[in-house]
């Protein structure tokens, strides 16, 4: 699998990303999917080869290994990090409708015309909304997964022997994992990255939530500051009080302040 690519164009996604998002990013691409192409591969190369029996009945080997490893922890950690990091391509997919929108409306109304968005790239409106659901699928992606990972294999363990009576062996036979030691630490080491991006991802959530709460909350404040500073310039009392300055400030009543005795026709 061609890594790189998918590197290239997740790498769009830091622009329109949290610090938490880019701290995510980093974790996945150099504790998970570097570690997975340089060493974790290899060391699960040899998975079905060095899968031995004691016993030499043909199909015997095949079926115990079949039977203890339903899916290869180097299968299903490509699959777990397909489904992550696909989510976050849809930011980039709506950053660009956006875009195109814009495209399409200086077309139409000419250079000057008022911009539809601010930033296309800010995380307001419809884009929030997207980004917000993108780590809620990468949430649950990561939660399934370590649930499959411990649910197939038993707390994430590889013992070195494993006991299999299926046909078509003709007794219980004892077979022998190749590199257990160094597939288990392997194996906790990606599950420890994964909990880590699941930590990551579940803080981003709440900074949005928290941050879109708080800038309601101003909105909300302003406006009703607005509210109460209209309410008081149409005020009877405060219109009274405008007459009688402007009374005041007339010319009669400087006549009159000036010569108390005279009288104004």
């Amino acid at each position: 699998m061609d890594w790189k690519t998918l590197q290239g164009l997740l790498s769009g996604v830091n622009k329109y990303s949290t610090a938490f998002g880019r701290i995510w990013l980093s974790v996945v691409f150099v504790f998970r999917v570097l570690v997975y192409v340089v060493a974790a591969e290899r060391v699960w190369g040899d998975e079905q080869k060095d899968f031995d029996c004691n016993h030499r009945q043909p199909g015997c080997t095949n079926v115990c290994y079949d039977n203890f490893f339903p899916i290869s922890h180097i299968r299903l950690w490509a699959l777990q990090l397909i489904f992550v990091t696909c989510p976050s391509l849809l930011v980039i997919m709506h950053v660009a409708y956006r875009e195109d929108r814009e495209r399409k409306n200086r077309e139409k109304n000419g250079e000057n015309c008022p911009k539809l968005y601010s930033n296309t790239g800010k995380k307001h409106g419809g884009l929030w909304w997207t980004y917000l659901l993108t780590l809620f699928f990468k949430l649950g992606i990561e939660i399934v997964f370590l649930y499959l990972l411990h649910r197939i294999w038993d707390s994430f363990d590889l013992p070195r022997l494993v006991k299999c009576d299926l046909q078509p062996c003709p007794n219980t036979v004892d077979c022998y994992i190749a590199r257990p030691t160094e597939k288990k630490i392997f194996t906790y080491f990606m599950v420890g990255a994964s909990a880590l991006c699941i930590v990551l991802t579940v803080c981003e959530i709440f900074y949005l939530i928290f941050k879109r709460v708080v800038r309601s909350m101003q909105k909300l404040k302003k406006n009703k500051k607005s509210l109460t500073y209209s309410k008081a310039s149409t005020c009877p009392c405060h219109s009274r009080m405008e007459h009688d300055g402007k009374l005041k400030n007339s010319p009669v009543e400087a006549l009159r302040a000036s010569a108390p005795n005279l009288t104004v026709i």
